[in-house]
């Protein structure tokens, strides 16, 4: 996985825990066949367990990649030239 999907699912964690707090503490409503604030309890401790998954996928993805990119060219005077390209990133 990559960073952008730590973030996602950091963002659709939170969503999940906030509907579930709603839903949880705020929602006086009953229905039958099911209890909204059981339904608002699973939200909340799923969004939680997803936040800290996302938490562990964006600190996976923080390894330092170093890219090397030789490029050899004919030199005017007949020989050769090497050109080097060193770029660090941080994997995406």
């Amino acid at each position: 996985m990559n960073r952008t999907a730590g973030t996602g699912l950091m963002a659709f964690s939170l969503v999940l825990v906030i509907v579930g707090a709603i839903l949880e503490f705020a929602v006086t409503a009953t229905a039958k066949g099911f209890n909204i604030n059981t339904v608002g309890m699973i939200l909340l401790i799923v969004g939680i367990v997803a936040f800290f998954a996302s938490l562990v996928v964006l600190l996976m993805g923080r390894t330092h990649r170093t890219t090397i990119t030789e490029d050899v060219r004919q030199a005017p005077g007949g020989g050769t030239q090497r050109y080097y390209d060193s770029r660090n990133d941080v994997a995406s």
